[in-house]
């Protein structure tokens, strides 16, 4: 999934779509984030960052927080993260 595919859910009239599509928004930012950080420390990186390491693992583990949280919240909620819907 890539973050145009999410446009649909975050329009949504339905708060568990956009719910969705929130999760899997983050979840794709944080797996980018990683990537980044994994090619920084191994120095393949194609630019230098003006921010340290240190504030780059720190964002990541912020959206680590955040996404547990959301994936919490739809377990009692009873939303599908994956369909978007009420699960049964």
């Amino acid at each position: 999934m890539e973050l145009k595919d999410t446009v649909n859910g975050m329009l949504s009239e339905d708060f568990m779509q956009r719910f969705c599509a929130e999760y899997w928004q983050v979840l794709i930012r944080r797996e980018k984030l990683s990537k980044m950080i994994n090619a920084y420390a191994n120095g393949k990186l194609p630019f230098e960052p003006k921010c340290s390491m240190h504030i780059l693992i720190a964002q990541c583990a912020a959206m680590d927080a955040y996404l547990a949280i959301l994936a919490e919240r739809a377990e009692i909620e009873g939303i599908d993260l994956y369909t978007g819907r009420k699960e049964e």
